[in-house]
């Protein structure tokens, strides 16, 4: 398969998906943004085993306890959000990796290849690893909705934010040059300092998890 190929044509089609949802669905009646309001409660209880797949497919389990704090980025090799968040992503797991966080790209379309993910991490420089979530067990689990989206656990396994890497983007097709809020980070400051976090469930814009089929 010519990955070059298989990236950009996918990738057209979700842009224009995301073009669809952004100015279509008060008319079709499918109004993405109620769904995400209602997310914004975090799962109640600690997570205490994640069972997920590795690039070999083979079972593996996290354990966040004991973990100063683990974070799980869900994405997909083809969305292009998600890809131009690939700097920022690199960025954070360099400096929180030093300060004793783990971090975990989860891979949520069961349609991209092991071999997809694996030229995906190496074509934008991943330093973290890669597990897959091919029946959303873990997506539902902890409620998440589109890639890129961010889940911190903290040493206890409680999740403690849910939502954007930053505030880059405000909605479907309209960006700013720079963000103005770093969620993620400020999410895992407080987090290593035993703090509460400040705003522990933000809107994340970017691909619905809901439009992939097993």
């Amino acid at each position: 398969m010519d990955f070059k190929l298989f990236s950009a044509e996918r990738t057209s089609v979700l842009w224009r998906r995301l073009f669809l949802c952004c100015f279509l669905a008060p008319l079709c009646g499918c109004d993405r943004g109620k769904q995400v309001a209602s997310a914004g409660r975090l799962p109640e209880g600690p997570l205490d085993t994640i069972r997920l797949l590795d690039l070999e497919n083979r079972a593996i389990e996290i354990r966040p306890q004991g973990q100063r704090a683990t974070v799980f980025l869900f994405t997909r090799t083809d969305c292009p959000i998600s890809n131009r968040y690939a700097p920022t992503i690199q960025r954070l797991c360099d400096t929180f990796s030093l300060r004793g966080v783990v971090f975990y790209l989860v891979y949520v379309d069961p349609q991209q290849s092991a071999a997809d993910i694996a030229r995906h991490r190496q074509t934008y420089n991943y330093p973290c690893a890669a597990v897959r979530d091919l029946d959303h067990r873990f997506v539902d689990q902890v409620g998440a909705r589109v890639t890129p989206e961010a889940i911190v656990v903290d040493s206890k396994g409680r999740v403690v934010y849910r939502g954007r890497v930053d505030d880059r983007f405000v909605a479907f097709g309209k960006s700013r040059l720079f963000p103005t809020r770093e969620d993620l980070a400020l999410a895992l400051d407080a987090t290593l300092s035993g703090k509460a976090v400040e705003m522990p469930a933000t809107e994340a814009i970017g691909c619905f998890i809901a439009d992939l089929k097993q």
